[in-house]
């Protein structure tokens, strides 16, 4: 009589088989991020990465983030794609605020059971926002937990790794009153409200599928995060003097602004100085909202703002536009306690 057969990892709801296949299949996808500094990418215990040669002094700079809630949304409306430029975008546009370029970004992927498939979708996400990044997709880790996810659920985090140069560290020291802030806008709420968003949905029972402008109610809400650091680079290099920069997530603008401010200093933003998109609009109507939280929750079409000399104004809007964004002069820097007053 056979000796009967044990019970195998599949058995327990983890197929190696399948995680290799996803390998397999995104290989072409990470190759086609990488930069001259990567020495060793995926497929080893950890990947080797040089620091470029132009910096002179280095100083390595670190973010880390998932995309929240608005994942829910993703896995509910099947648009899963911009999920992965979502998980970059939070990471590099924060450490983009330091002065510093984006270097190499690793993801984890975790589920209950894999489909790689869909793995592969938001991979070829996350590769896609490494390249509007200039960073390379390194590695990353993709874990199957059988029993804790609900079948079809995924959760997604990454971590970002930038440098720059010592001594041109971007901390918001040199701001001075006078100075100019310029807004450069968002593609929607990006990855920031979106519990608030759900709950809006859920109590006026709303389809997504609905026509919104030139595209449906769940597109308009699952735009991908705006990624900034290639013309805001652009624009350290161009030798246009930034004192401050803040990216706009959680919080608003009242709770990120002042976080680049030396004491002393507060800002005045001026609300008619932008149109606010549409969609904040109908999330404020919908749900009511008060006019200060939408700007504590939301960031209201402003997803960037950068501090710069008043006489450098000009010249800092001509080259932000030369690279293809729509900036505009959004307030200025005055006497205050790292505070944000709106006009």
């Amino acid at each position: 009589m056979g000796k009967k057969a044990g019970l195998t990892y599949r058995d327990a709801g983890v197929d190696i088989d399948e995680g290799d296949a996803l390998v397999g299949d995104i290989q072409k996808i990470v190759r086609s991020t990488q930069r001259p500094e990567v020495l060793a990418g995926v497929g080893g215990f950890g990947a080797v990465v040089g620091i470029p040669k132009k910096y002179k002094n280095p100083v390595l700079v670190s973010g880390t983030d998932g995309v929240g809630t608005k994942l829910m949304l993703g896995l509910k409306t099947g648009l899963i794609e911009g999920l992965g430029q979502d998980l970059v975008a939070m990471c590099v546009n924060d450490v983009l605020v330091c002065g510093a370029e984006p270097l190499f970004f690793l993801d984890y992927y975790a589920t209950g059971k894999l489909d790689r498939r869909v793995a592969a979708r938001v991979i070829r996400g996350i590769a896609r926002g490494c390249k509007l990044a200039g960073c390379a997709l390194v590695g990353g880790e993709t874990a199957e937990m059988p029993g804790m996810y609900p079948p079809g659920d995924f959760d997604l985090a990454g971590f970002c790794v930038a440098v720059a140069e010592k001594g041109k560290v971007i901390d918001g020291s040199k701001i001075k009153r006078g100075d100019v802030l310029i807004g450069l806008p968002s593609s929607g709420p990006h990855s920031n409200g979106y519990s608030l968003v759900r709950r809006i949905l859920d109590l006026r029972k709303t389809r997504l599928d609905q026509p919104f402008g030139k595209a449906t109610l769940a597109e308009a809400l699952m735009a991908p995060t705006t990624i900034y650091v290639k013309p805001v680079l652009d624009l350290l290099a161009a030798g246009v003097p930034v004192r401050g920069m803040a990216h706009i997530t959680g919080g608003g603008i009242p709770g990120n602004l002042p976080r680049c401010f030396p004491k002393g200093v507060g800002a005045v933003v001026d609300l008619q100085s932008w149109r606010r998109p549409e969609i904040f609009n109908w999330l404020q109507a919908q749900g009511d909202i008060d006019e200060d939280e939408m700007r504590r929750v939301f960031n209201c079409g402003l997803g960037f703002a950068l501090v710069v000399p008043r006489l450098k104004a000009d010249a800092a809007l001509a080259q932000l536009k030369a690279a293809g964004t729509k900036p505009w002069i959004l307030g200025e820097i005055v006497a205050g306690n790292q505070d944000v007053r709106f006009a």
